[in-house]
């Protein structure tokens, strides 16, 4: 569905995003997952056809974006960070006026409303101003607005940022209804446990993708095991270990580093940890997360090797 040629934007002497390719499948959620200032909104926008990239290109179903924009337009539907919704606007007078901007009669866009308040929920409320619903219900109606004129593909910029958590699981639930139908979604987050519900991902980091591929293929490209310690002196222990494991991570009493053999680590950190009278309760290893990952990879100076190495 999406095909994305070494592409790179710049302000002035940033560089927003940084020399990417990679593609999307029909069908799928492909999320775009990073920190702040990582560049995914700016990779957002070139995707939905508002910002123009220095260099490279991007393909949508076959069709170059920039050659074709406005018949390109009629086939996406873009969810910025800050949907513009007319809070004097009921919801349903909202629906009407997107439907409009889409070139919609009033009748087409009548004909949508029964599905659009299926998926959002949001038929009760539909006499209720948009500035009368809550952070969530509004993220709601921004989508069903989006969708009003039966896009192919949904970007959507952090769009449960600042949502509670019931609010964010409703929202993905949503998510997947639309994929079951068909609909193509890209959507950009800086929370890796809505990371781990895409079918595939970019980790990126500074305009790059540092990991690419489905969220099990990418904890297991770092190669290495999670070594998690067990410490009533935790911060000493982290102290000790720095050295010899700078990518080591604290959590309370829990000292997390990625390993290739823990059997062997084990012994010498146990050791270490004895000659300064530290104590340790207990060690396991198991799987990384996604989040371990991220940190693991950017610590080693951000690349797993993977798919483009970016």
């Amino acid at each position: 569905m999406v095909r994305v040629e070494n592409i790179s934007k710049s302000f002035g002497s940033l560089t927003a995003v940084d020399g990417l390719s990679f593609e999307v499948a029909k069908s799928e959620i492909f999320g775009i997952v990073g920190p702040d200032g990582a560049g995914k909104s700016t990779l957002n926008r070139m995707l939905a056809a508002i910002l123009k990239p220095d260099q490279g290109r991007i393909f949508l179903d076959g069709r170059d974006v920039y050659r074709n924009p406005y018949l390109i337009k009629e086939m996406i539907a873009y969810m910025p960070q800050r949907f513009g919704l007319y809070e004097d606007l009921t919801v349903e007078e909202n629906l009407y006026f997107f439907g409009r901007l889409f070139g919609m009669n009033g009748k087409q866009v009548k004909l949508r409303l029964p599905e659009l308040y299926n998926f959002s929920r949001l038929e009760p409320f539909r006499n209720r101003p948009a500035g009368n619903l809550s952070g969530g219900m509004k993220q709601k109606l921004g989508l069903a607005c989006c969708l009003v004129h039966s896009p192919g593909l949904i970007i959507l910029d952090e769009p449960t940022n600042g949502v509670d958590p019931v609010s964010r699981r409703e929202f993905w639930k949503i998510l997947y209804e639309l994929l079951g139908r068909g609909v193509t979604i890209v959507v950009s987050t800086a929370y890796l446990d809505e990371a781990e519900r895409c079918n595939s991902l970019g980790l990126m980091y500074r305009g790059r993708f540092i990991a690419e591929g489905d969220p099990l293929s990418i904890k297991k490209q770092t190669g290495r095991i999670m070594l998690e310690i067990f410490s009533d002196q935790a911060p000493s222990a982290e102290k000790l270990l720095k050295k010899q494991y700078p990518g080591i991570l604290l959590k309370g009493d829990i000292l997390k580093v990625f390993v290739r053999d823990p059997e062997q680590e084990i012994r010498a950190i146990t050791a270490l940890l004895s000659e300064h009278k530290v104590t340790m309760k207990r060690w396991q290893a198991g799987n990384p997360t996604l989040e371990d990952c991220f940190v693991d990879i950017i610590s080693r100076g951000g690349s797993t090797g993977g798919k483009d190495g970016k």
